[in-house]
């Protein structure tokens, strides 16, 4: 009597394919400076920097009449083609984020990051970009992608010098408050003292206390347009007075602003610098 025939063996259950998830784990590590530590440029942030520069000086030249009519056509396949490119990386982004650590389903975490500013930033670009080809009447819309250098702030350092920036202010903030503070009592002062001296010989430039502020801004911005100045003996020495502290008024919150991001550059520094004791022998 023959032994009952075996079943076919069943072949052993592949792994799951991988490739999807390494992909969009290195398309994550390559878009996003908060997945690297050191917040070093990618390969991928320096090709998008040159695209968003490059796009900037298309949309500048293309405002010059007599080079926008001589290679419109050029233009208008390069703003095309930068409006791809540029939906590409934000579709890339929006799938890669869900590699981002935390909790949540990969849907809700990119739900989070399509609310960022500089995800909306990106999304706006694109809109601006791409709309001009499909409204007839909307090539207008092609100017405000000069917005997108404030993407550039998102990438490696340049984010981390962002954010060392505003921990500056805000460290520094009862300082600049004490800043400003001078800063209008000055302004104040200088417009009020030059409507005394000066209000009935210029009214129309120093009638009044608010029309005096414009000579008052200008003056202690030191930019000094020169569209309006005193006349009188007066008028002429209280303006020297107000110059001279306009001076001082815009050194010290540069001044402050400046120590603080000094501070808070090297305390970065030397959070990723290595300390004496690691690599030597026990």
């Amino acid at each position: 009597m023959n032994p009952p025939a075996r079943p076919p063996a069943t072949p052993p259950s592949s792994p799951p394919d991988r490739k999807p998830a390494v992909l969009r784990a290195r398309t994550y590590h390559q878009l996003f400076a908060s997945a690297r530590a050191d917040g070093r440029m990618t390969g991928a942030d320096r090709v998008i920097i040159i695209a968003i520069l490059a796009s900037v000086v298309v949309a500048i030249i293309g405002t010059e009449t007599a080079f926008a009519s001589e290679n419109r056509s050029a233009i208008l396949w390069a703003e095309f083609g930068f409006g791809i490119f540029f939906l590409a990386e934000y579709a890339a982004r929006l799938w890669s984020v869900a590699e981002r650590p935390g909790p949540g389903s990969d849907w809700a975490k990119r739900f989070v990051w399509i609310r960022s500013f500089f995800a909306l930033v990106d999304l706006f670009v694109v809109v601006v970009t791409i709309v001009p080809f499909l409204l007839p009447g909307a090539p207008i819309l092609r100017l405000l992608r000069l917005f997108r250098l404030a993407a550039l702030l998102k990438f490696g350092r340049f984010s981390m010098a962002l954010r060392a920036l505003g921990s500056a202010v805000i460290e520094r903030r009862y300082d600049l408050f004490v800043t400003g503070a001078l800063g209008l009592v000055l302004l104040l002062g200088g417009a009020t003292a030059l409507y005394w001296a000066e209000g009935k010989v210029q009214p129309e430039a120093f009638g009044s206390i608010p029309r005096a502020m414009w000579w008052s801004v200008i003056t202690l911005t030191t930019v000094g347009y020169g569209d309006v100045s005193p006349m009188t003996p007066l008028g002429k020495v209280l303006a020297a007075v107000v110059a001279v502290g306009g001076i001082g008024l815009v050194a010290m919150p540069t001044g402050i602003i400046a120590a603080a991001f000094s501070d808070a550059m090297q305390n970065y520094r030397d959070r990723l610098a290595p300390s004496d004791d690691e690599g030597t022998m026990p």
